[in-house]
């Protein structure tokens, strides 16, 4: 079956949640949004685009800072309101310069910083 990317369930503004994994750790590595043109400019490419709702406009990672997102393959969820991008990261995946954005943990109900900002 030939992959559709209108057949995914987007929200009111035509975005799914994708949520990036390191091929090799398995690690989360951030979250961002897509819609169905940044899926089909993904797959295109190879180069993980999101979509910006901040900036309303197409955000390929690592355009900028050199932290690209090769993806090494394009997971649906079981709802198909999710997607899971297994890449290969190079250098930090967080704007903060964290190997992860996840880099907070809510501990006895204390927040408590897992990593520091690579460099």
């Amino acid at each position: 079956m030939t992959f559709d990317p209108t057949t995914l369930k987007y929200d009111a503004n035509g975005l799914i949640p994708a949520i990036a994994q390191d091929h090799v750790t398995n690690e989360v590595l951030m979250m961002a949004w897509m819609n169905a043109e940044a899926i089909a400019k993904t797959l295109a490419t190879g180069q993980v685009t999101y979509w910006s709702r901040s900036r309303q406009a197409f955000w390929i990672k690592g355009e900028t800072s050199g932290h690209v997102q090769a993806l090494v393959d394009l997971r649906v969820d079981c709802d198909r309101d999710c997607l899971l991008l297994i890449v290969e990261q190079t250098g930090p995946a967080c704007h903060t310069n964290r190997r992860s954005c996840f880099f907070t943990a809510v501990r006895d109900k204390d927040e408590i910083e897992l990593m520091r900002p690579i460099g």
